[in-house]
């Protein structure tokens, strides 16, 4: 887990490598996915201006003695991650160290903690002073899941255009807070 940590990225750097690939798409699916590196952008902005870290989930952090780091599984094109990568940043911010590690750069990674089969992001990894995981999560809150099951269930009664924007919606008014306690309960 260490190497993975080594090949992991500031939240500065991960943003900056959106921009690249957006201003720059080096590939294909660079080209495919330019409107989702703008979208993953802008949002990513939002959150950054508006999240503010709540004052009782830090206290709670602080209780918790965690002394470990947080590796994020990530891409600046998903939408869940792009809601919930800057909030998780922000919060362990002077706390704990906490990089992110690209998914599509080595999928040896993400196949190690697969959702349902599928190599879904974020996902949040819980690692210990030795690089341990200790716990994973993701990728996305319990609310936001349970939104996707309503979909899954009943696509013609819940579209998928409605899904998104509900979810989008959720993500807007929580601004990473279910996220951020959802994690501090596994630490």
């Amino acid at each position: 887990m260490k190497n993975y940590w080594d090949q992991g990225i500031s939240f500065e750097e991960y943003l900056q490598i959106a921009q690249q690939r957006l201003d720059k798409p080096a590939n294909q699916q660079e080209i495919e996915y330019k409107q989702y590196y703008e979208l993953g952008l802008q949002r990513m902005d939002r959150t950054i201006k508006k999240y503010v870290p709540d004052e009782d989930q830090r206290k709670e952090l602080e209780s918790k003695n965690f002394d470990g780091k947080i590796l994020i599984i990530s891409e600046a094109w998903c939408g869940d991650a792009s809601a919930t990568v800057p909030a998780l940043f922000k919060f362990f911010e002077g706390h704990n160290e906490i990089r992110v590690f690209l998914r599509d750069s080595d999928k040896n990674l993400i196949n190690q903690f697969l959702t349902n089969g599928t190599e879904s992001i974020p996902k949040v990894l819980i690692l210990d002073k030795d690089f341990n995981v200790k716990n994973s999560w993701g990728p996305r809150p319990k609310y936001g899941y349970e939104l996707l099951m309503k979909y899954k269930a009943d696509p013609e009664g819940y579209p998928k255009d409605t899904f998104y924007n509900d979810l989008q919606v959720y993500y807007a008014k929580n601004r990473g807070k279910d996220a951020v306690q959802e994690i501090l309960d596994l630490l």
